[in-house]
């Protein structure tokens, strides 16, 4: 990709000064001697598990599948833990007199066909944002034709940002050279003039109340600098894309309540940047999001929580459960693998750049907790993958006598997984008021297929994230938008 810079004002320059000082990219911090311990054991343990498949004969030849399945049970164990105070329903924030201003950050490119629907939406809000500024990152199809017809607006020059739409006053258009999303998304934050921004991805609609769920959020916690709504994926009505909904939708349950559970150590990582709120102040500070990370939400929010290390400030960063938006997900094994190859990407690129975080007590239970479970899960996939492969071979070497027992552990896991499952579902629902499509017999049926389909996808997606790692071959691609397109006939 050719990125042509945009003009360089102050801001900006101030932006790229604090990226430069803030970012662990540019400036990598000495690698203590726990966080080497970890991740060298990471490594040492798989091989060492995977050897035993040639040296041992009896269960131990699966000792990789069972430390698979262990290490999932313990997580699960811990976020059921966290999770359980959520059957009293979510908490409610204390009332404020306050109200943050809100901007509206969509940083799309090509998204002429959905991005009408994306702004009609966030215009409806409930409680409507103040801005709703769309950074155009080069669109070259019928970008400025929908913005003339639909919304009156005249293209401004490269790096200008339009006069007020005459049809709808709080949509802006800020027109780009071709950057990329992360670029696309710094120049936005320092044009608008609020509080708090929400970037919102053009294949993202949010519900009528999330705006106002985020502002209450916001308003009634200064020291919340980030947050994340809870998204539900939407794949589109042919049969590939209601089978990928299916089994999104299940695992996004699971991974928001994840995410709650370790806001409650403190340490939530992920924030989905296709509807994430922050402060924009924080933002600046720590320089803007990183165009070189395939995911950047991801990298700035360690950036957050070690700058507020570094300065002693109390942020928090929360997932707030009553803020829904829905998101056009992957609808064929293509574009699924492709998202999950720069997700996974993009999490070893940040967790390699932050590896002088991990077993470090100066970031609280952040390092000494949830980084150490992020370097297990940069090879969890690989477990489960090897731990598949090799169940395939000893079923075509005839050990059956091996198999009975491997087939009991990973029915014994099932039962544990269908347990959680099914559980989480009511626990999830009483947190974000959401039960639709979260039927107890499509959820049974979706924890029994899951280990033998679903899950070997995902892995495999990760494996090739592992390759776009390494090779550093990744751009920000388009993908397809059938969803929303169909959205516009309900």
């Amino acid at each position: 990709m050719i990125h042509i810079p945009a003009i360089q004002t102050p801001a900006a320059a101030g932006l790229a000064q604090a990226f430069a000082k803030q970012s662990p990219r540019l400036n990598p911090h000495r690698i203590g001697l726990s966080s080497r311990l970890i991740s060298l054991g990471v490594f040492v343990i798989f091989a060492a598990l995977i050897v035993q498949a040639f040296l041992r004969q009896g269960l131990a030849v699966w000792s990789v599948g069972i430390a698979y399945i262990l290490y999932d049970t313990a997580l699960l164990v811990f976020t059921t833990w966290r999770i359980w105070p959520l059957r009293h329903g979510a908490l409610v924030p204390p009332a404020s007199t306050a109200r943050p201003r809100f901007a509206v950050i969509v940083a799309a490119r090509n998204e002429a066909a959905v991005l009408d629907v994306t702004i009609d939406r966030l215009a409806a809000q409930d409680d409507a944002p103040d801005v709703i500024l769309i950074a155009d990152d080069g669109s070259n199809d019928s970008t400025a034709e929908v913005f003339a017809d639909r919304y009156g607006l005249v293209p401004p020059a490269l790096g200008v940002i339009s006069a007020p739409s005459p049809v709808l006053p709080s949509l802006r258009w800020l027109r780009l050279p071709h950057g990329g999303k992360a670029r696309a998304l710094n120049a936005a934050m320092l044009e608008i003039d609020a509080e708090v921004m929400l970037t919102v991805d053009a294949d993202t609609l949010l519900d009528p109340g999330a705006i106002a769920a985020m502002r209450a959020a916001f308003a009634a916690e200064p020291e919340l600098v980030a947050a994340t709504g809870v998204i539900r994926p939407m794949c589109g009505p042919d049969w590939s894309g209601r089978l990928f909904e299916w089994f999104q939708t299940y695992e996004y349950v699971r991974n928001f309540l994840s995410r709650h559970a370790w806001e409650q150590q403190h340490s939530l990582l992920l924030i989905s940047g296709a509807f994430a709120a922050f402060r924009r102040e924080a933002v600046v500070a720590v320089g803007g999001f990183d165009p070189e990370c395939m995911v950047e939400d991801y990298e700035l929010i360690h950036r957050l929580h070690r700058h507020a290390a570094d300065a002693g400030l109390e942020w928090r960063i929360r997932v707030i459960g009553r803020a829904i938006a829905r998101t056009d997900a992957p609808a064929t094994l293509t574009a699924f693998l492709r998202q999950r190859r720069r997700w996974f990407g993009g999490f070893l690129q940040t967790q390699y750049w932050n590896r002088d975080m991990v077993g470090n007590r100066r970031f609280g239970q952040l390092g000494t907790q949830m980084l150490p479970v992020k370097a297990l899960d940069m090879v969890q996939p690989i477990y489960g993958l090897a731990a598949f492969v090799i169940l395939i071979v000893v079923l075509a070497s005839g050990r059956f006598h091996i198999v009975v027992p491997i087939l009991l552990i990973m029915l014994a896991k099932i039962a544990i997984d269908l347990t959680f499952h099914l559980g989480s579902l009511r626990l999830y629902a009483r947190w974000t008021g959401q039960s639709e499509g979260l039927r107890f017999g499509p959820a049974l049926l979706a924890a029994i297929l899951e280990p033998f389909t679903f899950q070997l996808f995902r892995h495999w997606g990760a494996l090739l994230g592992w390759i776009a790692f390494l090779t550093g071959k990744e751009t920000w691609t388009a993908q397809s938008r059938s969803a929303i397109r169909a959205s516009r006939e309900v």
